[in-house]
């Protein structure tokens, strides 16, 4: 049977069952027994796979780009560059790419050593250095979003406290600034403080005070937003969006129905008490997974960045099957032989519903890669003009030749 998003509500109203119920009894008592036992099968989503597909060349570019950064003086040599391909997942070689996105870099030669050959260099385009400042500004205007999501993200770990490595690794799932640890983090000292030895892998944020005005999820603050709308009071609960085509089993559907029955849990709620096997835990981990990809920029994050943080957030050792078992929740793509995890409610079709402030960065670099493949293509349709109207004259002079030698044999003869 088709179990689609419009059909779990009605379902839920219709095949309730009293708490004293023993049939009520019987499936919380599997539920809780047997909560990991509980397998959905993975399903395709061409839509999903196709927005991460959508970000592949601009994500290469930036790929790229940041190994470019990362060299002193912001400039290293083509054969260096050329090596590291793996690294940066570059599948041609560097000059191919140069060509292939032309306006990012400029080509020079230089000496690696004083009296070594010119060899040539890779630098940042003038153009690249326009899109670099503003896209400092951008970040400038947003520092109080980039300062709550941060606070978020320390408020949902289990002691308020996140290693500085891990936060720098998801710095671009978040829209973080580069050097945000030393731009961001000591400017705020009533919300942060930097415990350890950074650069040494024992360095740690700490929340300084909770923020009460922080501590509301996205689904709490859609809740409200609908109970002031509506004038009624709105329960605070999951929008679940199965995809066309999903079929449920009939223990899965009762599963689904008694889970969503349960009070939502504020990621932001301390929940040590909880047992780590309750349905109240997993109605937590989910609120959990849900507010981190609704803070992120694409609302998704690979999981095994998310894996990283198992530890802070309380996730188990088989956090991942979470995002298959939820599939009106989330989506777990497969795309490019990395796991991602995807919020459904946050896409339409292949494109995201509501961008985050911060993409207007990624919009403007996209704009420069497209004004750059503009005018290469412009440059090829030029030469392809050239290269026609040499054809044309080399076959208008061939001509003019063949009459010619014909018109001597004429005379000859």
């Amino acid at each position: 049977m088709l179990f689609g998003t419009s059909s779990i509500s009605c379902h839920l109203k219709n095949t309730s069952i009293r708490s004293s119920s023993p049939s009520r009894f019987r499936v919380w008592f599997q539920f809780t027994s047997s909560i990991s036992s509980l397998k959905v099968a993975w399903r395709k989503d061409r839509n999903l796979d196709q927005a991460i597909e959508n970000d592949k060349e601009w994500r290469l570019c930036a790929r790229v780009l940041k190994e470019v950064l990362n060299e002193p003086g912001q400039v290293i040599p083509l054969r260096y560059l050329e090596k590291r391909r793996e690294r940066m997942r570059l599948h041609t070689k560097v000059k191919t790419f140069l060509a292939r996105f032309p306006g990012l870099f400029d080509t020079y030669l230089d000496r690696i050593k004083p009296k070594s050959e010119p060899v040539p260099f890779i630098r940042v385009s003038d153009r690249l250095q326009r899109f670099l400042e503003e896209e400092r500004r951008i970040q400038v205007e947003n520092e109080p979003l980039i300062v709550a999501k941060l606070c978020k993200l320390l408020m949902m770990s289990k002691d308020k406290v996140v290693s500085a490595d891990k936060l720098v690794h998801v710095k671009r799932e978040f829209g973080f600034p580069n050097d945000f640890m030393v731009s961001l983090v000591p400017k705020y000292p009533e919300y942060f403080r930097l415990v350890g030895s950074p650069g040494e892998g024992k360095s740690f944020i700490e929340l300084v005070s909770w923020k009460p005005e922080m501590a509301k999820s996205v689904i709490e603050q859609r809740a409200e937003e609908e109970s002031r709308s509506m004038g009624i009071r709105v329960r605070a609960s999951f929008n679940v969006k199965l995809p066309p085509g999903f079929f449920l089993t009939k223990e899965m559907r009762e599963w689904v129905r008694d889970w969503m029955e349960l009070p939502y849990i504020s990621p932001y709620e301390n929940t040590s008490h909880l047992d780590q096997s309750s349905p109240e835990m997993e109605k937590r981990t989910v609120g959990v997974f849900h507010e981190l990809l609704s803070l992120s920029l694409f609302k998704r994050i690979p999981v095994p960045i998310l894996g990283k943080f198992s530890e802070d957030y309380g996730f188990s050792n088989a956090f991942s099957n979470v995002f298959t078992r939820h599939s009106g929740i989330f989506y777990m793509s497969l795309k490019g032989g990395i796991k991602t995890a995807m919020l459904r409610e946050a896409y339409k079709g292949d494109e995201l519903i509501d961008q985050d402030p911060l993409l207007e960065i990624k919009n403007k670099f996209v704009e420069i890669l497209a004004e750059g493949c503009r005018g290469r293509a412009e440059q090829l349709r030029r030469q392809r003009e050239t290269v026609q109207k040499d054809l044309e004259m080399m076959a208008l002079r061939n001509t003019d030749e063949i009459f010619r030698m014909r018109l001597e044999f004429c005379k000859d003869t």
